[in-house]
């Protein structure tokens, strides 16, 4: 099997491909600018890394034909607010990848899409809702939607799988500095003995996810006969001060949270994925509890760097 990972120095992108080539001998190949990924996620990577702008179409002759797309190539900082480069890096990018589709007729394009697109909507978030992105980050994400539908509507020998991620955490994102995980920001305070801050009064809940269920998804994504979007999360969420409860227990502390005043307007209070469709279709059952992914990454990564 030959397939290609865009943004594959990035956190999921490298975890992803590393699994790719581990566990199924797959031969990846990585198309990254390294504008946000980092080299230290593919070290003992062994397979071919093109590095080009997403949004170029020069890579498509250096990359060639392969069996499967797996794009994850994005700006995923939900802080910027520069609108023009969101959308060109996001949904041009995304389109460039579906003409490269075209040009060599893959017929299965798997892409990143974001539980973003749903902002503020009600809990559990379905794939049916119309979305409600409350930044750019999240509407360049329902924008992708928007243009993968109109794509395999169009060419409907293709499949074109979207995963709306969750809030996705674990090994390889510490790269992403202020846009890296909650539990990824907590753990390093609790680890220098900081007491953890969170917004007042740690009750806003995230529906928390492990990056090792997130590539089983795009795993089971190659076998996915259904065009559409696809949520990926746990589907149970969980509140910042379980995290910090999670967190002390595995780290063996005792710290108090420290709560301090929201400062965004557009701050999701609750996401929480409905998984029906997910399990139904795309066959995916998260492995891993929060609190058992927490222990997971502290334990067999974090505490071993």
């Amino acid at each position: 099997m030959k397939v290609v990972v865009t943004g594959g120095a990035g956190f999921i992108g490298s975890n992803l491909a590393k699994t790719l080539e581990e566990e199924f001998n797959a031969k990846v190949i990585i198309v990254d600018d390294f504008s946000s990924g980092s080299f230290k996620n593919l070290v003992g990577f062994k397979g071919d890394i093109v590095t080009a702008d997403i949004r170029a179409s020069d890579w498509w002759d250096r990359v060639g034909g392969v069996d499967v797309i797996f794009h994850q190539a994005a700006i995923t900082d939900t802080t910027v607010m520069d609108q023009k480069k969101m959308m060109e890096v996001n949904v041009e990018g995304f389109r460039s990848v579906l003409n490269y589709a075209l040009k060599y007729k893959i017929k299965r394009i798997i892409y990143a899409s974001s539980a973003a697109v749903y902002g503020n909507l009600p809990s559990p978030m379905k794939e049916d809702m119309i979305p409600a992105p409350q930044n750019i980050y999240g509407f360049s994400k329902a924008i992708m939607d928007n243009v993968a539908r109109i794509f395999y509507e169009e060419n409907s020998d293709y499949k074109v799988i979207g995963l709306r991620y969750f809030n996705v955490y674990g090994a390889g994102e510490e790269h992403k500095g202020k846009s890296a995980s909650m539990i990824y920001q907590l753990y390093l305070q609790m680890k220098e003995n900081k007491r953890p801050r969170v917004f007042k009064y740690g009750e806003q809940m995230r529906d928390f996810v492990y990056v090792k269920d997130v590539v089983d998804a795009n795993i089971n994504a190659m076998e996915c006969e259904m065009s559409g979007v696809y949520n990926v999360g746990s589907g149970q969420a969980q509140s910042f001060n379980y995290v910090i409860e999670c967190l002390n227990k595995v780290l063996k502390k005792n710290l108090e949270p420290e709560y301090f005043d929201n400062p965004y307007s557009f701050y999701q209070n609750k996401t929480e994925a409905d998984l029906r469709r997910s399990k139904s279709i795309l066959n995916y059952k998260p492995s891993y509890s929060l609190y058992d992914g927490i222990m997971d990454y502290v334990n067999n990564y974090l505490e071993k760097r």
